[in-house]
């Protein structure tokens, strides 16, 4: 059976891009959405950012045609800038909106943002009910367990949201103290799911990061659907992977060192398109070592890489590394 929210139609157990901040932008879309994501959110965006017309924040509303169904995610602290945020990322056409009640980082969720609102379920209601009326479009929710060990309420959260109107919910399976530190634990998700009075897709998130796992979870935790974040990230072929898993059974052999060149230059190609010649070598930077990871002394083309500033001199320090590394065979070396 199919998972849908509102008219979306996400197959049968879709995969979805975690939104990630600083790392899920159009480049990065792009690489995953080839490699067989399902659906995929923006950056979380800042409601105030929004009404202040921030650049930074108008800039993360860039969606394209190619990355669809996408979703728009945003957060806040105060319910009337949420409300005007949501009706501004709406005009940008996104197929959904989603509200981030999961963030843990001191600079959200210290000002009231984010996971924050955890500890305030009435007013996370309230906050929802109003994007969930200011837009036509359906508003799903990521959050996490609750704020620390001794509240764990996302029970409360999964029912109250969805009485207001939410369509679908993501929950990483760590509360707001752990922040991504020691497991994520999926058992409350189960239960969720397992709740009669929950009707909406439940998406599971948090430390999938291989075929085998992502299999295992399915069938363990009964999830609509999975949501995986920093295991994609250098290596957008794990949609594809679990996918061919869950289908046959077979563990697809990893990428060609080839197929590692072509997504890290297509990653390149499409971040100088969208943030202009410098700044999108820059920002790439910090993906060369992911793209790469477990070659073996690949160290000084990394560091040539960091410090290239021309686009042609990058592609031809690609070009060495395919040369170099032509008798590695990707499946034993990059495991």
């Amino acid at each position: 059976m199919s998972v849908k929210i509102g008219n979306i139609d996400l197959g049968e157990f879709p995969l979805l891009l975690a939104p990630m901040e600083d790392v899920s932008d159009p480049p990065f879309r792009f690489v995953c959405k080839q490699g067989g994501a399902d659906l995929m959110y923006t950056e979380f965006i800042s409601s105030e950012g929004l009404i202040r017309d921030a650049a930074k924040s108008r800039k993360k509303l860039d969606i394209f045609e190619y990355e669809r169904p996408i979703g728009i995610q945003i957060f806040g602290s105060d319910i009337e800038s949420m409300r005007e945020a949501t009706e501004i990322a709406t005009l940008a056409g996104p197929d959904l909106m989603d509200i981030n009640y999961g963030c843990p980082v001191k600079n959200v969720a210290c000002r009231g943002a984010g996971s924050a609102l955890l500890q305030d379920i009435d007013k996370m209601v309230k906050m929802t009910e109003a994007v969930v009326k200011a837009t036509h479009l359906p508003v799903t929710v990521k959050t996490r367990l609750g704020w620390d060990d001794n509240t764990k309420n996302v029970e409360e959260v999964a029912e109250r949201l969805q009485d207001i109107g939410i369509q679908a919910l993501t929950i990483h399976g760590r509360t707001r103290a752990q922040l991504y530190k020691g497991e994520a634990d999926w058992t409350l998700i189960r239960e969720i799911k397992r709740n009669p009075r929950v009707k909406i897709p439940i998406f599971g998130n948090g430390d999938v990061d291989s075929v085998v796992k992502a299999a295992n979870w399915r069938l363990e935790y009964e999830v609509d659907g999975i949501m995986i974040g920093r295991a994609a990230i250098g290596y957008p072929w794990i949609f594809r992977e679990v996918k061919h898993f869950f289908k046959t059974g077979e563990v697809l052999p990893g990428p060609t060192l080839q197929e590692r060149i072509t997504a890290c230059s297509t990653h390149l190609e499409k971040s100088i398109e969208w943030k202009g010649h410098k700044t999108g070598i820059f920002e790439m930077r910090r993906h060369y070592s992911n793209y790469f990871k477990g070659l073996p002394d690949f160290k000084p083309f990394r560091m040539r890489l960091v410090s290239e500033p021309d686009v042609e001199n990058i592609y031809e320090i690609l070009e060495e590394v395919a040369f170099k590394f032509s008798n590695y065979d990707p499946a034993t070396v990059m495991a």
